[in-house]
């Protein structure tokens, strides 16, 4: 038997060092071949895109500089011109990235339900809009103006901005039952007991004068998650929301049952959607305000509802910034509103292709005949203030320009009743099936 010895230094080293590449120490000697080879350079290496597209390789240089701009579009990468010499507030401002408003949406898929059913999805960034003022620029070298764009489809919509979208053979419906469910868990009202109406009219909500607020931070966070679900799906909170919300910043036990109510009403209403039929497919709206009362504060109450296939497309409900007289003063006050909100949705449709042209007025619905008659009157009160003057000339300017028309309804068929004022339960189902609102399976 032979022993091996072994090398107390090498034995030192670990499995990491012994890996290491070592460089070779064997003298480098430049080679020689004489003087017999000789290397030609047919043509130096184009310095310009130009000289890239007039040498012999133009066809390898197109293709090189395509895949080249196709990763740079595909990676979203954007072209400043010459952003190192541009300041602020000279060569460029403020600048924001326009979506479309749930309004616009919504009213979309009213008119997809009076088409079809097929509701498609796609996904496009136009990078290219008009520019008002005089740019001067170069253009860089190879770019080509197209003008076909890609477009990715994403095939039927099923979930737009959180809100579903449920088909059927009757139309399109839209819910956030989802969403309801995930604030019911959230706040632990899994358990709580069913409210039938969203607010109770008879009790009265002031300013938290002593100043000491009850659990102000969880009730911002469920005023801001019903916000959310009332701009989207549910009209029929849109007052209850809305008057709890001034409340936020000193909120006291009076706020919270209030707001409890809201909570406990939406447990038992979590399959409401609003449902777009084919029928009828013209664009209505109610109007509808309420004045000072003992309950109420100093100011009245405006809301609106327009409703398009069947289902309401836009509303809102909101304090009035104005301290009115009378009742002809606040719903004038509402009717200036809704006005405005008519004249946008006005333009919104004079622009879709899909929609017959010229339009007819819409059809404004108002409970109040006192001020439909101021309206159509061309007779002047030295006695009306001059704010409400001026609402009154904006009303008959969208009405002689065909905008809108003025319509008598009463009060317990306007939709737009439980957008400013409690309700019993009778009128609040009875309104809530006039915006639409249907329990889905």
């Amino acid at each position: 038997m032979t022993n091996v010895g072994v090398n107390p230094n090498s034995a030192s080293l670990t499995h990491e060092e012994s890996d290491i590449p070592r460089r070779s120490k064997r003298a480098r000697v430049v080679k020689d071949f004489g003087s017999d080879f000789v290397t030609y350079n047919i043509e130096d290496d184009p310095v310009t895109f130009k000289d890239a597209m007039a040498s012999l390789e133009a066809k390898q240089w197109k293709e090189a500089v395509k895949s080249e701009m196709d990763s740079i579009v595909s990676n979203g990468t954007w072209i400043g011109g010459k952003g190192f010499k541009q300041k602020e507030g000279i060569d460029y401002f403020d600048t924001y990235s326009p979506v479309a408003r749930l309004t616009t949406i919504r009213v979309l898929i009213a008119l997809a339900s009076c088409i079809t059913s097929r509701f498609t999805r796609c996904e496009k960034t136009f990078l290219y809009g008009e520019l008002e003022e005089e740019i001067y620029m170069d253009q860089p070298e190879g770019f080509v103006a197209h003008d076909k764009f890609e477009m990715k489809d994403m095939g039927e919509a099923d979930v737009i901005l959180g809100i579903k979208l449920i088909r059927s053979t009757d139309g399109i419906a839209i819910s956030q039952s989802h969403y309801v469910e995930k604030i019911i868990e959230k706040f632990g009202y899994q358990n709580s007991r069913i409210a039938k109406t969203p607010y109770d009219s008879s009790v009265a909500l002031f300013k938290n004068e002593s100043g000491v607020s009850v659990a102000q931070l969880r009730y911002s966070q469920i005023i801001g998650s019903l916000q959310y679900l009332t701009n989207g799906t549910r009209p029929d909170i849109s007052f209850s929301v809305s008057k709890l919300a001034r409340y936020t910043s000193c909120p006291d036990k009076t706020h919270w049952g209030a707001l409890d109510r809201v909570l406990r009403y939406l447990k038992g209403t979590v399959s409401l959607a609003i449902h777009y039929g084919r029928f009828p497919a013209v664009l209505e709206g109610y109007s509808d305000a309420s004045w000072i009362a003992k309950n109420s504060g100093s100011n009245g109450c405006s809301g609106y509802v327009f409703t398009l296939g069947g289902g309401a497309v836009s509303w809102k409900s909101a304090k009035q910034t104005l301290i009115t007289r009378s009742t002809f003063e606040a719903e004038l006050c509402a009717l200036d509103t809704t006005g405005t909100e008519a004249e946008w949705l006005f333009g919104l449709l004079s622009q879709l292709p899909i929609v017959s042209q010229p339009l007819p007025p819409i059809a404004v619905h108002c409970d109040s005949q006192t001020t439909i008659a101021k309206v159509r009157s061309r007779k002047y009160n030295q006695k009306t203030k001059r704010h409400i003057q001026v609402r009154l000339k904006s009303i008959r300017a969208l009405v002689s320009d065909r905008v809108i028309g003025i319509d008598f309804v009463g009060t317990k068929d306007n939709v737009a009743d439980p957008l400013t004022k409690g309700l019993d339960l009778s009128q609040v189902n009875k309104s809530r099936l006039g915006m639409g609102l249907k329990t889905h399976q």
